[in-house]
């Protein structure tokens, strides 16, 4: 079939677009032309690269009338933010495309109610991103069932894998953490180190993308998370990084207001949104319905993102 993928050169696209060409699906990119993959593949050889900025687009009103005019069978959109922009997409295409997927998020559900959460446990989202993102699902689904409209919603964790820096045990960006773990020195955690986070590989993403397409007539008019099996409590996330290199990790606790002096405002920031929410999610619906089977685990997906920043001198020891 003919796929379009909308931002197919990001972290999942890397690992997704050569799983579609490898299908013999002929496949699209909707790129800004701003950014390689993260991983060579000979693969890419094989798509048509278009490039489109979507912003622009969307505020012309030309982006879904494009993407239309490519008639593709299946699209999959990796970079919708705006419930706006997801109605003028779906509106164009209506009645044209045989599948729609789209790449949200588990920050749809707020903070953890009853975990491990499953998808259909209620969504109170806070912050502008989970907001939008819980909006643009509920209108998909809604469309699907309603309408007939062929879309497929699935829900990543904190994406990792080699060529990015990975979500770390302190709950921020920062590789030094990692560092300092490896080094046996001291590193402070908030509150009791006891909230959670749920990282995902991205290949295993690329992986349920697929399984979602294999699987259409399971997975139109659903939603489903795309995690590792189990999620992280920060101190255990921690202990285990620092045991890879033969460390007992450092571990101090700080109340929050504290804890977040110790830190720059954007670590601060980035470390409430993840400890707010302490995602914990299920994948049991992806299992049963798709056959999502990831091939990592969260410990597993952050070692091999690890590796890769020492093998480029982002974290020297």
């Amino acid at each position: 079939m003919r796929v379009v993928i909308i931002g197919g050169s990001g972290h999942v696209g890397t690992y997704l677009v050569p799983r579609l060409v490898e299908a013999g699906h002929e496949v699209m990119n909707i790129t800004r032309g701003q950014r390689e993959p993260y991983q060579p593949h000979a693969a890419w050889k094989q798509v048509r690269q278009v490039v489109i900025n979507r912003d622009e687009a969307d505020a012309s009103h030309s982006f879904g009338p494009q993407i239309r005019s490519m008639k593709p069978d299946i699209v999959i959109d990796m970079i919708c933010f705006t419930l706006d922009s997801a109605r003028q997409l779906v509106e164009a295409l209506r009645g044209q495309v045989q599948h729609f997927l789209h790449c949200g998020t588990i920050w749809i559900y707020g903070h953890s109610v009853q975990v491990p959460t499953t998808e259909e446990q209620p969504r109170h989202p806070f912050g502008e991103y989970g907001i939008q993102k819980a909006a643009i699902e509920a209108y998909l689904l809604d469309e699907a069932r309603r309408n007939g409209f062929p879309a497929t919603a699935l829900h990543p964790g904190h994406i990792v894998g080699p060529g990015w820096e990975p979500l770390n045990p302190a709950g921020h960006f920062n590789p030094q953490v990692f560092k300092r773990l490896a080094c046996g020195e001291e590193v402070a955690l908030p509150n009791l180190g006891l909230e959670t986070v749920h990282h995902v590989h991205a290949d295993d993403v690329a992986q349920a993308f697929m399984q979602a397409i294999v699987s259409w007539g399971s997975s139109v008019g659903e939603s489903f998370h795309v995690v590792s099996p189990a999620a992280l409590t920060l101190r255990g996330y921690a202990e285990s990084v620092a045991a890879w290199f033969g460390q007992a990790a450092q571990l101090t606790y700080l109340p929050w207001e504290a804890w977040r002096t110790t830190v720059s405002e954007d670590e601060a920031r980035a470390t409430w949104d993840h400890i707010a929410h302490s995602p914990n999610c299920s994948i049991a619906k992806a299992q049963r319905l798709l056959n999502y089977q990831p091939r990592y685990s969260s410990l597993e997906g952050v070692r091999e993102a690890v590796n890769w920043m020492m093998e480029h001198g982002i974290i020297r020891l």
